[in-house]
């Protein structure tokens, strides 16, 4: 017990703890439309993205999240005006501005000698260096991002399965693309102050994924998939506080094993109910009763 019980005695400890699951519950309910969509590589653009406003807030002193966010805003703003307007596909649209605002990153970076610390915490996180302040910012995004998901639930699922029918049932699916953006945009933004730039991905995706081998409904494979990351941050944790590595990866890694081990749980849980079912499957038929045949012959 004390190999649980001893981390969590330290307060640093209980912060990044309830920090690393808000983070969990906005990833899991954003990460299930992005799996549904298909737009993973719109949330590792986003990550990825957020680089340059980082670098210039930490260059001019201003708030690291300022700049992250105003980063990702240019980054999602784009990304609609391109498509609208432009002849690209949403892919290559994604791919062009992901590129440029990473290379306007680490140009920014090296220009300046002074980021090699800094610079490891933008792309890994310090969620051990959570403040008080930091868990009010993630209830609230938290908030925000459930209020919306249950306002533009209707629109998402037509919009996952048919725009033009989101479009005749007046669910403004333009709208609802944008504000679908614009939720993967906050949890990308609210998250990367935990787990960094890089690994936020694993917790938008992971337990998503996972939750997905067990549900179909999506209203569950949020929950589950805020459960299973909420556990994945425990562990993640703990094996960090032990053997001493990044707590941040440690959590990303842990998320991600999550769909290995939920994949290989689905695929024995399928294995036994085929065994189960075989012998009644294979059963042979039941030859007619001796009382059947004497009725038949006695009608011969």
């Amino acid at each position: 017990m004390t190999w649980l019980t001893d981390p969590l005695s330290a307060d640093f400890m209980l912060r990044a703890l309830l920090g690393g699951v808000l983070v969990a519950a906005i990833c899991a309910v954003v990460g299930t439309w992005v799996v549904v969509r298909g737009m993973a590589f719109l949330g590792e653009a986003m990550a990825h993205g957020m680089l340059p406003g980082v670098a210039l807030a930490s260059l001019l002193g201003l708030p690291v999240i300022v700049g992250a966010a105003v980063s990702a805003l240019v980054m999602s703003l784009g990304v609609g005006l391109i498509t609208r307007r432009g002849r690209l596909s949403s892919d290559t649209s994604i791919g062009l501005l992901f590129v440029g605002m990473l290379a306007l990153g680490v140009i920014i970076v090296s220009h300046s000698r002074s980021f090699a610390v800094d610079l490891t915490a933008i792309l890994f996180g310090d969620v051990l260096a959570i403040q008080a302040g930091d868990l009010a910012g993630l209830a609230i995004a938290l908030a925000v991002t459930v209020v919306l998901a249950a306002l533009f639930h209707r629109a998402f699922v037509a919009l996952a399965f048919d725009p033009r029918l989101a479009r005749t049932l007046g669910l403004r699916p333009r709208l609802a693309q944008l504000v679908l953006v614009g939720l993967v945009t906050l949890a990308v933004v609210a998250s990367y102050g935990a787990v960094g730039s890089l690994l936020v991905v694993g917790l938008l995706l992971a337990p998503a994924v996972a939750a997905g081998h067990w549900l179909r409904r999506i209203p569950a494979i949020m929950l589950l998939a805020a459960l299973l990351g909420a556990a994945a941050v425990v562990v993640g944790l703990l094996v960090s506080w032990h053997a001493g590595t990044a707590a941040g990866a440690t959590i990303a890694a842990a998320s991600v094993g999550l769909v290995a081990v939920s994949a290989a749980g689905r695929r024995l849980v399928s294995l036994v109910r085929a065994h189960s079912a075989f012998p009644t499957a294979a059963r042979p038929a039941i030859a007619p009763s001796m009382p059947d045949q004497k009725v038949a012959s006695a009608s011969q």
